[in-house]
């Protein structure tokens, strides 16, 4: 396991954002001295406010918190209008579809096809503030115009993403109550047409669907069916559209987003974020944790459909003048040569992924930086899920040349961005540790029970003791739900307080490492492990990709640990039970004989999102033995639930 403590390049620290501890600690210290003055001069600073707000921070019915009060501002113009004066000319977007096509878009032709869509929007469709508007998208520029039209004219966007199913986007059309849907007839993936209108006519298949118009991007030309009356061509209409569109006075607590996540009930939850302080976080955070310079060229390999594609694709990169990269493909894709060889054409200096693409592009291409001038590169993030040491280990010496800060950034879709991160001129890094809160953040662990900050080595509660500017505000139509599901299980010093709903624990020098969700928890004989915690140990293995653990019912423990691994070398190992024995003897050694596991399964892969997200609730039924009922429609591959449930079928 790699303990030792990378200290921040001094090249690079000399001319961070935040360049040492010192710095770091003096803005804590702002942030606990006087709260709302430090969060005052951020405001002031950042943010170009059509007019004043009057109170930093209303607490008077929390949870439901109000941030910077009586301000009126505008997130379209946040992040397109103000640079026009000094960026016109300068790359916004930079985009690469997946056969390879190129598209560079300036600020200037970025406020105007901005300016196009909201009409568009406002005259064809009659979409004014505070209507919802579904975007079901690929991953191409026209996305991020409807986005920042929406923004522009005050309606509330709502983006699915575009691997979800109909009985999916339905539901969160009709939660929303939209009354349009932007989508295209298709894109491509690996060089393949896939088609999104068809999915879109299904789900609004029933008489009783709010949505009233669909605007339909023609991006992969395939044939599509058209609705008469409902549904429209975007390439046709946005031909006659003005480039000048006033942008709408939005107050700071008007809703700028909803998006949904998957709730513990089964039914979505709309995760409502406003106006000033969403896009004051986005920008801040693209500022410390990225420190993007000004003519830097920034790649994040996310989806707008999740929150990292939202502030760290289009909004936080752009509210700050960024050049942003938009990836169509999969960066697998034709080989995993494909995302360094971006890296070198476009002289990319920050690169931001998650820790499942890390380790497929370890495991398919492991000497494949090395083929490319990746030089460029300056910052190197990870999102989505706690980096074990060896994927770490590669994507710091490999691609990062050793030379590279990694920031492991911790953070949710209801945080609105990074809570918890290194920053990369400052803080010494730990490997696979999200080390500390950013500035103004004030995180920490709590014992659940009594509401006390724990010490080094002891485990607690991931929760944020003060409101902060981006925090969700709400769920959509459901406040009751909102309450129970984020200030229902923590208390501190009796008030209750915002839990993200993960586990965490400090070490000796207060550095925080996330555990995984508390709810991934297996019990064993008494004992409660973090499934987060074993896969680490698992993925010590040195023929170990990926690896994905839950709980299976016994009779005598309770409950016994289940593994799912994909082995770096072929799947069908000669020697299934010397191998199941050198994994145990693996995790016996990292954390002891109460995490041996009772069953390994050598799968030929794991069930997951495009995003990369690893379904666990499907790998705890097929464990179970119960029927997998989860809509599997929006997994990279769907057969391979099918490939593991007839695996462990024919073991038994």
């Amino acid at each position: 396991m790699l303990k030792e403590i990378y200290q921040p390049n001094p090249e690079f620290s000399a001319n961070a954002a935040i360049k040492n501890m010192d710095e770091y600690n003096a803005l804590m210290d702002k942030a606990k001295e006087d709260y709302e003055g430090f969060w005052k001069s951020f405001a002031d600073e950042k943010i170009d406010w059509f007019k004043p707000y009057t109170k930093v921070l209303d607490e008077s019915n929390a949870p439901f918190v109000r941030w910077f009060e009586g301000g009126k501002l505008n997130v379209a113009y946040q992040c397109v209008d103000r640079h026009i004066e000094k960026r016109k000319n300068k790359a916004a977007i930079i985009f690469e579809g997946d056969r390879g096509d190129k598209q560079v878009i300036t600020y200037l032709e970025l406020y105007y096809n901005v300016n196009r869509f909201a009409n568009l929007l406002k005259e064809d469709f009659g979409v004014k503030k505070g209507d919802r508007v579904v975007i079901y998208m690929p991953m191409i520029p026209e996305a991020a115009y409807a986005m920042l039209a929406c923004a522009r004219i005050g309606a509330i966007h709502s983006i699915v993403f575009g691997g979800f199913s109909a009985e999916a986007l339905r539901d969160r059309i009709e939660d929303a109550e939209a009354k349009v849907v932007i989508t295209a007839d298709g894109a491509y993936r690996k060089e393949k047409p896939y088609m999104l209108k068809p999915v879109v006519d299904e789900a609004l298949s029933h008489g009783n669907s709010p949505v009233q118009k669909v605007l339909v991007v023609e991006r992969n030309n395939e044939d599509v069916e058209w609705v008469a009356g409902r549904d429209y061509s975007y390439n046709e209409l946005i031909k006659s559209k003005a480039a000048k569109c006033d942008p709408e006075p939005m107050d700071s607590e008007d809703p700028l987003f909803l998006l949904y996540t998957s709730g513990s009930t089964g039914k979505p939850k709309g995760v409502q974020h406003n106006q000033a302080g969403y896009i004051l976080w986005a920008q801040m955070t693209m500022e410390w944790v990225f420190d993007v310079k000004e003519n830097d060229t920034y790649w994040c390999t996310a989806d707008i459909g999740w929150i990292t594609g939202h502030t760290y694709i289009v909004y936080g990169p752009l509210a700050m003048g960024a050049t942003t990269v938009m990836f169509e493909g999969v960066i697998t894709y034709p080989d995993a040569g494909r995302p360094w060889k971006m890296v070198e054409e476009y002289k990319i200096n920050q690169f931001y992924t998650a820790p499942t693409a890390i380790r497929v592009l370890h495991k398919t291409g492991e000497n494949e930086p090395n083929n490319y001038d990746i030089s460029s590169l300056k910052v190197l993030g990870t999102v989505g899920e706690p980096i074990d040491p060896p994927a770490w280990k590669w994507y710091y010496e490999v691609v990062g040349q050793s030379k590279c800060a990694i920031v492991d950034t911790y953070w949710q879709t209801e945080t609105g961005g990074h809570i918890v991160s290194p920053l990369p001129g400052a803080t010494p890094i730990k490997p696979a540790c999200a080390t500390l809160p950013l500035p103004g953040i004030m995180a920490e662990i709590l014992d659940p029970q009594t509401g006390a900050k724990v010490g080094a080595g002891e485990s607690g509660y991931m929760c944020i003791t003060r409101p902060w500017p981006s925090q969700i505000r709400g769920v959509w139509g459901d406040p009751e739900r909102f309450k129970k599901s984020y200030f229902g299980d923590v208390k501190k010093d009796g008030v209750p307080v915002y839990f993200t709903g993960d586990g965490a624990n400090y070490d000796e020098n207060g550095y925080i490492t996330i555990t995984g969700r508390t709810d991934d928890v297996i019990n064993v004989s008494g004992h409660r492990m973090g499934t987060a915690e074993v896969e680490a140990a698992i993925k010590k293995h040195p023929n170990v990709a990926e690896v994905a653990v839950v709980g299976k019912p016994h009779e005598i423990k309770g409950e016994g640990i289940f593994a799912y691994v994909v082995l770096k070398s072929d799947n069908s190992v000669a020697d299934e039970v010397e191998e199941v024995k050198a994994i145990n003897k693996v995790i016996q050694k990292e954390i002891g004989n109460i995490a041996i596991c009772d069953d390994i399964v050598f799968a030929p892969g794991l069930p997951k999102t495009r995003s990369g997200k690893i379904m666990r609730r499907i790998l705890r039924a097929i464990a179970k033995s119960e029927a997998v009922t989860q809509d599997i429609s929006t997994l990279e591959d769907p057969s391979v639930v099918e490939k593991i449930e007839n695996m462990i079928k024919c073991k038994c």
